[in-house]
Formats: structure tokens, C-alpha cells, sequence
């Protein structure tokens, strides 16, 4: 199932306090200059259409998120909704989310890496752009805080297989701990927009989550 074109944003939206670019942002990454606060901080990587950064920021006040997208048009659409939602507590960045965690992200800096539902690059000559590789789960286990947590989601089995071989092999991230779905309680009660169709036609969704030694 392909994804449904997106609603036309407002143009009068100021996004600049939301929409970030990479190429922009200062080195090494600093929560507390993006958000004018200490506090824990989350990254999402892929954040399509903004459900989860919006619902996990108005979930949890006292946490902020961040959420990274390489697609433009994915990541003003998300801006947008956060700024509607007048959301303090999340931004988005327009950028590659393997450089943003390679060259800007400190060592244990983040309370959470959330990853659903990526690109599973079907064809097996372009399985090595599959975003879970060996690079990007080291990347992972460096930037998490002892304690911290990383949440892997995906419609594919095959992929999420893959992908618990290689934190398997590749880090010590203790896991994978299930993760039950639970009954939505409204129409937009579920982590992303992808779990929200899969959920609808009743396909299957492949959860998992792991956690840093502390």
C-alpha cells in the first residue's frame, strides 16, 4: 500500500521553531540549546507524517523529541502539525538520520532512538540501505544513555529478523523484550500512521524493544 498524498499546509505557518535542517544545526548536537530546558531527550528516526513525535510530545510534557526525516515534504508536513499543536516539546530535522547520529549526536545523549516502520528496501540488491545495519545499531548503542531504550517496529518479518541478527552481533543492547499491541481508544491512537493501516486491514506488526546495560 503506498502512502496517501499529504494535506496542503497552511503557507502563513511560521515552521522555523518546529522544522530544523541538518546542515544548520551546530556540532555537537545540544538538547538543552534546541529546547531552552534540561530534559530527557528522544530521538525518532523516520517520522513521516508526525503522528508519534505529536502524540509522545503531548503524552509527556517533561521529555523532548526529536524527529528526523529525509524527505522534505514529510518533514514540513510534520512541523506543521507540531506547530498547529503548538508542541514546545518537539521539532523535527530535514536530513539523513545515519549522519545526524555519525556527526552530531554526543555519546550517551539520548533517553530513546524510536525506529518504525522503515524503508525495507525489498529487492536484495538494495538491502544495504536498509537503515538497520551494522553502522547505524553501533551508532545506536553509543548515543543511548545507560538505561536507555531502543524501539524497533516493523510490518516485515523477514526485516525484523535482520535486523535482531545484527543488534545481536553488533551491540549489547539487552533485549528484545516483546511488545504488546493494545486496544486504540480513538481513531489516531496508535504509535504511527503505518501501524494505524496495518492495524485497519489486519496485517501483522513485528514490535520489539531493547535496552542499554546500565
Amino acid at each position: 500500500m503506498g502512502r496517501r498524498a499529504l494535506r496542503k499546509i497552511d503557507p502563513n505557518l511560521d515552521l522555523s521553531r518546529h522544522l530544523l535542517h541538518l546542515e544548520e544545526l551546530a556540532a555537537p548536537l545540544d538538547g538543552a540549546a534546541l529546547f531552552g530546558r534540561s530534559a530527557p531527550l528522544e530521538l525518532e528516526v523516520g517520522s513521516g507524517k508526525g503522528l508519534f513525535l505529536a502524540t509522545a510530545a503531548a503524552d509527556h510534557p517533561d521529555r523532548d523529541f526529536l524527529g528526523v526525516e529525509i524527505a522534505y515534504k514529510y518533514a514540513r508536513f510534520t512541523a506543521a502539525r507540531l506547530k498547529k499543536r503548538e508542541l514546545p516539546n518537539a521539532k523535527v530535522i530535514h536530513g539523513d538520520a545515519q549522519r545526524l547520529l555519525s556527526e552530531w549526536v554526543p555519546d550517551e545523549s539520548l533517553a530513546a532512538v524510536h525506529v518504525y516502520f522503515p524503508d525495507p528496501w525489498w529487492k536484495k540488491r538494495h538491502r544495504k540501505r536498509r537503515i538497520m545495519n551494522r553502522t547505524f545499531v553501533r551508532q545506536v548503542q553509543r548515543v543511548l544513555q545507560p538505561g536507555g531504550l531502543l524501539h524497533f517496529w516493523t510490518d516485515v518479518a523477514e526485516y525484523f529478523e535482520a535486523a535482531l541478527d545484527v543488534l545481536a552481533q553488533e551491540t549489547r543492547l539487552l533485549g528484545p523484550q516483546a511488545v504488546e499491541a493494545r486496544p486504540a481508544e480513538h481513531d489516531l491512537d496508535y504509535r504511527t500512521h503505518f501501524e494505524r493501516r496495518m492495524r485497519l486491514h489486519d496485517l501483522p506488526v513485528y514490535r520489539s524493544m531493547f535496552r542499554k546495560p546500565a
